[in-house]
């Protein structure tokens, strides 16, 4: 915890979508309750429940929703917690949906919510929802009162989210220490929002050594403004670790000290799967301390190191180590600067990577020398490939071929995004090309490409059938007035796969009509067909 690491000098309550208020939860149960018992179209298709069945249902919905967008902000802790409220109110909606499907239709028979809401895991102890809060001594005392009951059946404990002072840790540290033979999974991430930095080191020591020879298997110690001095404040329990299997340090404030830290006080990381390190300031110098700890783990299934800072020298060493882990399934490293040369090492890592399912390379200033060199490899590895995200790279229409070549040999592809790049049409058009025959195709992004009317039109009839398709993003192009109409006449019937064209400049496109015409006369008026036309006959190998 750094005095100079920004992260610790945040302020102690942050304006956070999620969690959500017990208010607005209790709310929410109200509203799920009418709409469980009280005519709609679903229940007139249905069949509504009684105002009890509703409120019990209602609740259980709610509880399994809330755990499940949690946990999903847990591990994608970015932002303001949107995309964790978007999931609850998905995942609420698609329970009552369950629910009604599944109601009998006599009064004799009752439908058991067990059948349709995802069971609650009895091991494990989470105190994590509601509000952010202080806890002192009195507190945890009460709260913690399940964990001293004798034979509990608690191997996973999660207190993020709440904020431990000296007295409530000084209370947890002797439970924690009894339990730590049964312990597998601890959260302590955001556990000490708010404190002096004197009093979380502490809090952190605490910890550390109540838990210093547990046997886990996963610990999460993310959102703590650690630095240096927080990741030494957890040396003994990091250096007790023989058995991990999953370790996050987001937004952490590691910086290049913290993260030889972090190297030297996690000596055994053979059996490690998940190494997580999103949203640090850990620069070229401590890409290499963390490059070293990947060298060490040859079982790493899933690795993360974006928005870190890392540079063409950090992030060369970062995809050489890769090159030594060859079960990866998962690799994330968007939004650093390793520019092309740095692409060109990670080519021949991704090389050896034949289980790789997702694949996050955007905003890497990759280039098309870059870019070109990995499709290559990938084009030729990873044969069960789902995600391919390398948006804002500076790629052009000349890396298309390459880039299409690569997409038509993954069959199992289901999101791709090359949004922010120069593709324009005539890359956009062999790309559209290259998925044809792509039937779990769900997402498409292509935004901000210099596409015109031909592009979009192209890649819109491409996806429009597929069966498994959600979203197709042109949006931020120069599409023109007539092209944006000919977009929503190709989606009439399903309208929502199709993103917003708010950020569209139609003018930009008309201007470029009118240059062609008085160049060329009448050539110019039909140059987006007769664009499409020719491009639909590349061969893509």
């Amino acid at each position: 915890m750094d005095a100079t690491t920004p992260n610790s000098q945040r302020k102690p309550f942050s304006i956070k979508l999620w969690p959500p208020s017990e208010n607005t939860r209790r709310m929410l149960v109200e509203r799920m309750t009418n709409n469980l018992s009280s005519p709609t179209i679903f229940t007139r298709k249905y069949r509504s429940l009684s105002k009890e069945d509703a409120a019990k249902n209602a609740e259980q919905i709610e509880d399994a929703a809330f755990t499940i967008a949690s946990q999903h902000y847990e591990k994608e802790p970015d932002g303001d917690g949107s995309s964790a409220v978007q999931l609850y109110a998905k995942e609420c909606s698609k329970l009552i949906l369950e629910i009604l499907k599944k109601s009998p239709k006599t009064e004799e028979k009752e439908i058991s919510i067990s059948e349709v809401v995802p069971a609650v895991q009895p091991n494990l102890f989470d105190i994590s929802k509601g509000q952010r809060a202080f806890i002192e001594a009195e507190e945890a005392e009460e709260l913690l009162k399940p964990l001293k009951e004798p034979g509990n059946p608690y191997s996973k404990i999660c207190f993020s989210n709440r904020s431990f002072g000296r007295g409530a840790a000084r209370v947890a540290g002797p439970i924690l220490a009894s339990l730590k033979d049964q312990l597998m999974e601890v959260d302590l991430s955001d556990f000490v929002a708010g404190r002096v930095e004197a009093e979380a080191l502490d809090v952190m020591s605490i910890f550390s050594e109540a838990l210093e020879g547990s046997n886990l298997k996963f610990l999460n110690l993310s959102d703590n403004a650690l630095g240096e001095k927080g990741v030494r404040a957890f040396g003994k329990l990091l250096q007790s670790q023989t058995n991990l299997e999953e370790l996050y340090f987001i937004n952490d404030g590691i910086s290049q000290e913290a993260a030889r830290a972090v190297s030297e006080l996690v000596p055994s990381t053979e059996k490690l799967k998940v190494l997580h390190f999103h949203n640090n300031m850990t620069g070229d110098e401590g890409a290499v301390a963390i490059a070293e700890i990947v060298k060490r783990s040859p079982l790493l299934e899933d690795f993360r190191c974006s928005s870190t800072r890392v540079g063409s020298e950090g992030g060369s060493a970062l995809c050489e180590a890769l090159g030594k882990c060859s079960h990866l399934k998962k690799l994330d490293l968007r939004d650093n600067m390793f520019g092309p040369e740095a692409g060109l090492v990670l080519s021949k890592a991704l090389s050896k990577h034949e289980n790789l399912t997702e694949v996050y390379l955007s905003y890497l200033n990759l280039e098309d020398e870059g870019a070109i060199a990995i499709v290559n490899t990938l084009k030729d590895s990873a044969p069960s490939l789902g995600v391919l995200e390398m948006a804002g790279n500076d790629i052009t229409e000349e890396a298309a071929p390459a880039i299409a070549s690569c997409i038509a040999a993954k069959q199992f592809l289901s999101k791709l995004s090359l949004g922010e790049n120069e593709l324009m049409d005539g890359g956009a058009i062999q790309i559209a090309k290259a998925l044809r025959g792509h039937n779990h195709l769900k997402e498409v992004d292509m935004n901000t490409n210099a596409l015109r009317r031909a592009g979009a039109r192209v890649l819109a009839r491409t996806v429009l059938h597929k069966d498994e398709f959600k979203l197709l993003n042109v949006n931020g192009n120069f599409i023109s007035e007539e092209g944006i109409d000919e977009l929503k006449d190709i989606f009439e019937k399903s309208p929502e796969l199709l993103a917003s064209l708010e950020d569209n400049d139609p003018v930009r496109e008309d201007d470029d009509d009118d240059e062609e015409e008085k160049e060329s006369g009448d050539e110019g008026k039909d140059g987006e067909d007769e664009l499409e036309s020719k491009l639909k006959n590349l061969d893509v190998k």
